[in-house]
């Protein structure tokens, strides 16, 4: 699981790295964990989204409506990505129970994310978002921080995997046309006071980490029934 830290203030400096340095203490051992997921907390599912922009799969008008912040070179992300969320296409989205919405949120520790988001939200102008959310999670490994310093070079081969006209995706990445997008997703990251990717809101749920098909499930079950009507207790018979 991938933790976002916060740069201390200028006043109280001293106490501001002590408090950093705790959250990268956490951060490394929740990253090192390998997605290992924190409990739930209960939020309120009605804040609005601002000028975030995501990335919806599924019905709008499903009964349970998911939204995922996420970063695509985050470990945790693209072990949900790969291992989980092919179920929950199948079993939940593709069934009309539930519609999931994705939103950015690039890292400060992952330097070639911003990339990531910036070709993915290219490739969603030609309607093929989620063609590359796949690809980059599935190919992680080969753009990442470690992997390269130039990881659009990688990219510009999955565009033309996944049949995108090149011009018009490599003008727009060049161009960095949806850098205020992405910036406002992760904005919305932040004033949610989301702490770490994966993490999801299902129902009055925040639920960090890359966790099991099961566990999802579990989540979207009780968010469904939640929003059921109350049934009207049955009257009794005259006597």
């Amino acid at each position: 699981m991938a933790k976002q830290t916060v740069k201390p203030s200028k006043s109280g400096n001293f106490v501001g790295i002590l408090v950093v340095i705790a959250v990268v203490g956490i951060a490394a051992i929740a990253y090192l964990a390998n997605g290992k997921a924190s409990k739930a907390v209960t939020v309120d599912p009605n804040v609005p989204a601002g000028a975030a922009f995501g990335y919806i799969r599924g019905d709008s008008t499903a009964p349970v409506q998911i939204i995922e912040f996420g970063d695509f070179e985050c470990p945790s992300c693209g072990q949900f990505a790969t291992v989980t969320e092919p179920d929950i296409r199948s079993r939940l989205i593709a069934t009309g129970q539930v519609a999931l919405t994705f939103y950015d949120f690039p890292l400060d520790m992952h330097r070639n994310t911003w990339a990531a988001s910036n070709s993915a939200a290219c490739a969603a102008d030609q309607g093929k978002f989620w063609e590359m959310h796949d690809r980059l999670f599935e190919g992680q490994n080969e753009w990442n921080t470690q992997a390269t310093k130039d990881p659009v070079s990688v990219m510009k081969g999955y565009a033309k995997e996944i049949g995108l006209e090149m011009s018009k995706w490599q003008s727009c990445v060049d161009e960095a046309k949806h850098l205020d997008r992405i910036k406002g997703n992760r904005a919305e990251a932040l004033r949610r006071n989301i702490q770490s990717t994966p993490t999801f809101i299902i129902g009055d749920k925040m639920v960090p980490g890359a966790i099991t098909y099961d566990a999802f499930k579990a989540y979207v079950d009780s968010a469904a029934a939640a929003k059921a009507p109350v049934k009207a207790p049955a009257k009794a018979a005259a006597k």
